[in-house]
């Protein structure tokens, strides 16, 4: 299969088709509203960091890296990060969420590191609250490329590649692995907050195929299995991609122990329908019952994306783009 385009906004103004076009159309214009109660964004950031914060920690606690230029090169909805030189970034939690899921990726990410077929984004080191900032924070490594929302993939061998890696990644995790009320958990455990997120939503005639959508994820069975590794947020903001393939995976700060299906979600988030038996085959993924689940998770991240910051403009478009492919392509 040629090289494709992996960003995914420009898929979207291109590929969908009616109803879907109508749907994207109510989405953009509800995500620009401001009329009170029409759209209520799930998230909010507590605090801000800038690049002079980030300088004034390294040289009160790293002084051998005070000297590395830092340049802000990103935010999320959990954290802000920071390049450090050529090598290595900052990652500094900016809500109290965030802050709680620091302790989980500085003990576990560098013992799971040694064992994937990827490079992960790991802690190097850590940073404790100082100079008016309040919560712990770290250092992990820098992967040069893009994110694989906005660069260029082939979506054939990153299914290969990120299955190989999820084989390897979504093994029984031991006891004191963390847990996560929204990640890795029955789908039962998010029906009310995504039955929440379809009534907030104008999802025009395309609202009954999303209820029915749902409906049928629930009606899974249920992953009854050891808990495995889950990363929690895999999706293509947090895949880097470099010479049209998959690079590194980063941002575990949902890292938990939980349904396997959570992170199967990439298929609809990421790969096209070519893609995706590819990948099913790469991970392993035999019975329908966890490829079902992995689908209505990926409804449920869809309509999370799009009821989240509205100013956030590839959120909004990853979910748009989930959205279309989960209501296209059923398993």
């Amino acid at each position: 299969m040629p090289t494709r385009s992996c960003h995914h906004a420009h898929q979207l103004d291109t590929c969908a088709e009616e109803p879907l076009e109508a749907l994207r159309r109510r989405i953009d214009r509800q995500a620009g509203s401001q009329t009170p109660g029409t759209f209520r964004p799930t998230v909010r950031r507590v605090v801000d960091v800038d690049e002079e914060l980030v300088r004034r920690l390294l040289a009160a606690q790293h002084p051998d890296l005070a000297e590395l230029e830092v340049v802000a090169s990103g935010r999320g909805w959990d954290n802000a990060v920071f390049r450090l030189g050529p090598h290595l970034a900052a990652r500094l939690p900016i809500r109290q969420a965030g802050a709680d899921l620091v302790a989980a990726e500085v003990r576990f990410l560098p013992e799971l590191a040694t064992r994937l077929p990827l490079p992960i984004a790991a802690p190097i080191r850590t940073g404790a609250p100082a100079l008016g900032y309040s919560w712990p924070w770290t250092i992990v490594p820098w992967f040069a490329g893009e994110l694989a929302f906005d660069g260029r993939c082939d979506l054939r061998k990153a299914a290969r590649d990120l299955g190989a890696f999820l084989r390897a990644f979504a093994v029984p995790a031991p006891a004191s692995a963390p847990t996560n009320a929204y990640r890795g958990v029955p789908l039962a455990a998010r029906d009310a907050l995504t039955r929440d997120r379809i009534e907030r939503l104008d999802l025009g005639s395309e609202r009954g195929a999303v209820i029915r959508a749902w409906d049928r994820a629930l009606a899974a069975a249920t992953f009854v299995g050891e808990p495995v590794w889950v990363h929690g947020d895999l999706h293509p903001a947090n895949i880097v991609v470099r010479d049209a393939t998959v690079a590194a995976i980063i941002d575990f700060g949902d890292l938990n122990a939980g349904d396997p299906a959570a992170d199967l979600a990439v298929a609809w988030m990421w790969f096209d329908a070519d893609a995706r038996p590819i990948f099913r085959a790469a991970c392993g993924v035999a019975d329908n019952a966890t490829w079902i689940r992995a689908w209505g998770n990926a409804l449920a991240h869809a309509l999370a994306c799009l009821t989240g910051p509205p100013d956030d403009r590839r959120v909004i478009a990853m979910g748009r783009r989930t959205l279309a492919e989960v209501l296209r392509h059923p398993p």
